[in-house]
């Protein structure tokens, strides 16, 4: 029995290229949907936020920084339609919803209308950030994952969990299997960006940060395996 019913996943945009010299690896995203058509077919919903930083990173351009944040919202609808196409190739119904007006493209976001898809057994991907600039897809995700009502978080990354130190610098650094809210913002820990966190604090929904590459880490993590750390209240 999976340990959660309804989750949100956020995905970076270049867990969906890893060593690709494309801008995305389809084996790499079939591994990562056919692991989410598993969970489903156990009886998880999945809401779904992708980045872009395989398609446009505007840290360091010398774009002004709304323009920059606009263009970075667009590459994660791109990616999101991408990812819509191998889910659906693998069996999984899939929505993609949009902050950005875009009719033509994707159906706005409602988060009425994605907890009813989530209902049906729909993969809901949710494209376009939180649709102002200023914010990170970690912001968006802990936002969509209160929106759909969703029991945690998971945000699969290219480490596995939250250290005392920096593990590539220090040796003697410790993952840690929980972490508070409270210790990140106090801390300035970066592993999830402070708004998210603040926004996770205020509203207790659980994050649980833990490393893709390993071996069916999704379907693990949905399961109650212990991996990577998770943050709370």
């Amino acid at each position: 029995m999976p340990k959660y019913k309804r989750v949100l996943l956020k995905l970076s945009g270049e867990a969906l290229k890893n060593s690709s010299e494309d801008i995305i690896d389809y084996e790499v995203a079939q591994k990562i949907a056919l692991q989410i058509k598993k969970c489903i077919d156990d009886g998880t919903s999945f809401g779904i936020v992708i980045g872009g930083g395989n398609i446009f990173r505007g840290a360091g351009k010398k774009i002004e920084r709304t323009s920059a944040d606009k263009m970075g919202m667009l590459a994660t609808l791109m990616n999101s339609l991408a990812f819509q196409s191998v889910l659906e190739d693998v069996g999984v119904k899939t929505v993609v919803m949009t902050s950005l007006a875009m009719p033509q493209v994707a159906d706005p976001f409602n988060a009425l209308k994605a907890r009813e898809a989530l209902d049906e057994g729909k993969a809901v991907i949710i494209a376009g950030g939180p649709g102002n600039p200023y914010f990170s897809t970690d912001t968006a995700s802990v936002l969509r994952a209160l929106e759909i009502e969703a029991d945690a978080a998971l945000f699969a990354k290219n480490v596995d969990g939250v250290y005392t130190a920096d593990p590539r610098k220090d040796p003697n650094a410790k993952k840690l299997d929980e972490v508070t809210y409270s210790d990140i913002l106090k801390n300035d820990l970066a592993v999830i960006d402070l708004t998210a966190s603040a926004m996770g604090k205020v509203n207790g929904v659980p994050v649980i940060i833990f490393a893709l590459n390993e071996e069916d880490s999704i379907y693990r993590v949905i399961n109650g395996e212990k991996m990577g750390t998770v943050v709370k209240n």
